[in-house]
């Protein structure tokens, strides 16, 4: 070819920044007008869509530009992030997902991304400076090192028994923040706020619980001091955010950005936060947080409707073949099984919160999970049903047995986890391993086709709940008719009459 080809799109930088189409807002601040005050560890596609969202609409009104974010790893694939992330100054595209349309906003509140290293010197040293008032973390809810069986922090695990035989040179976060807080300590320089932002509830407790049962395994007075002087914030998070691919890298594209690492997310997000900061904060309720003293009410809306809500869905999704989420809310049985079982069996053992009612809360859900922008994969939100089903789903069956409530739906969720477990659809396609315990579970599964008690024998996932004859007989009807007959003939056969 004679014409010479040009590249159309933008290569984010801070220095390109007014090259981007006019569409596309950006940071009214430059990185030389910030300071850090925080550090974060794990600064995946959640952290940017959210907190660091948060912090960024501060700065563009000019407030909190000392606050700017250092990132950080404490794994050795959080090196490709950084990577990625310090080649474009720090900066990310996010991409709004709504159901009309799509937006894009360039946020720059990152000015840092620590070196990965084996034993987080860098970390240590950053968390150590006095500027540092907050350290914050997304390491994901499996990485708080609690024991499954007992929900108490693991003191054996092979990483923490590490950290506390050479805590000058941890693997862990939680080591690193000990390290860097015995540094503080002994300078006389003070505590910092540990924030959780991972999707736990009690995440402040938990991270309370990690750091500082780890600093007593080799320095009890610094577990003491930290125990004393640091706060850890419970707080709720919520947004959408699917994992970035080449669609999502397409997607800044289409906006004229050449980003190696955008984010998409849905139009929504909510952070709710316990106001515990012993070092200062910023001022987030501005730009739509929530500070409050009873964070405790809006986990239980959210983990009730929107995580027990989830699998709801995606079992019954699953057995017939629906790709994402919102195919499941566009399937008029699936999607009348959800609505049923949100307003008879789960919504009326949530509390309000202020301005919400459980009601408008759920309709906001079935809201949200039927955006056909968010592509959220039926597969993704069904993995891990032994700890989800244990933690989300369980206690709602268990209020509503205790309180002579209905629950016929709740027990048909859990006739369709069991069910689904046997590793094929209802078209004989198969279903690949999708839990940590998929063995076990699929053995369990396969001897409940014939002798349905056999699933609620798992001591380890119902407990006294396989001898209550309410549930039980109800999970012994749906079972057999979903063998049977199949899952849409269950979801028919629960929305005519609600028992099998």
């Amino acid at each position: 070819m004679d014409e010479l080809m040009t590249d159309p799109h933008v290569r984010l930088s801070r220095a390109t920044l007014n090259d981007l189409p006019e569409t596309v807002l950006r940071p009214a601040y430059a990185a030389g007008d910030l300071s850090p005050g925080i550090v974060h560890v794990g600064v995946g596609n959640f952290h940017r869509a959210h907190q660091a969202w948060y912090l960024h609409r501060l700065m563009q009104q000019g407030e909190a530009r000392d606050w700017a974010i250092i990132g950080a790893g404490v794994r050795p694939g959080d090196a490709a992030m950084r990577g990625r992330l310090l080649a474009q100054d720090g900066l990310t595209t996010l991409i709004e997902l709504r159901p009309d349309g799509s937006s894009a906003e360039v946020t720059g509140a990152m000015i840092g991304f620590l070196p990965v290293e084996a034993d987080n010197a860098a970390l240590i040293a950053q968390m150590a400076d006095p500027a540092i008032r907050i350290v914050s973390l997304t390491v994901t809810e499996g990485g708080y090192f609690v024991n499954p069986a007992t929900g108490a922090f693991d003191p054996d695990h092979p990483d923490i028994a590490h950290d506390a035989a050479a805590p000058g040179r941890p693997r862990t976060a939680f080591g690193a923040i000990a390290a860097a807080l015995r540094m503080r300590r002994d300078a006389g320089t003070g505590p910092f706020t540990v924030q959780s932002c991972d999707n736990l509830q009690g995440n402040g407790n938990i991270t309370r619980a990690a750091v500082v049962s780890l600093a007593r395994l080799s320095d009890p007075d610094l577990a003491a001091w930290i125990d004393t002087h640091c706060t850890f914030p419970n707080s709720m998070v919520d947004c959408i955010v699917p994992a970035t691919g080449p669609a999502e890298i397409a997607a800044a594209g289409a906006f004229g950005i050449d980003d190696r690492a955008p984010v998409t997310h849905e139009n929504f997000r909510q952070w709710v936060i316990e106001d515990a900061f012993c070092a200062g904060r910023p001022d987030w309720d501005r730009v739509g947080a929530t500070f409050t003293s009873d964070v405790h009410a809006y986990e239980t809306m959210k983990i009730r409707i929107l995580n027990a809500g989830h699998q709801v869905l995606a079992n019954a999704g699953e057995l017939l073949a629906m790709g994402t989420i919102a195919d499941c809310m566009a399937h008029p049985a699936i999607s009348a099984f959800w609505h049923r079982v949100q307003r008879e069996e789960i919504v009326p053992h949530v509390a309000p919160v202020p301005g919400m009612t459980p009601l408008a809360y759920a309709e906001l859900i079935a809201t949200r999970f039927a955006n056909p922008a968010i592509r959220d994969t039926t597969r993704r939100v069904a993995f891990d049903g032994s700890s989800r089903h244990t933690g989300f789903v369980l206690p709602i069956l268990r209020d509503g047995l205790a309180a002579g409530a209905p629950v016929e739906g709740l027990s048909l969720v859990e006739a369709l986890w069991a069910r689904m477990c046997a590793g094929t659809r209802d078209d004989g396609s198969a279903i690949a391993d999708n839990d940590p315990n998929w063995a076990a579970l699929q053995g369990a599964a396969l001897i409940a086709r014939d002798r349905p008690a056999a699933w609620l024998e798992q001591a380890e996932i119902y407990g006294p709940l396989a001898q209550d004859g309410r549930f039980a007989d109800a999970f012994s009807r749906w079972l057999p008719l979903i063998w049977g007959q199949g899952t849409l003939a269950a979801l028919k056969s629960y929305a005519k009459d609600g028992a099998a």
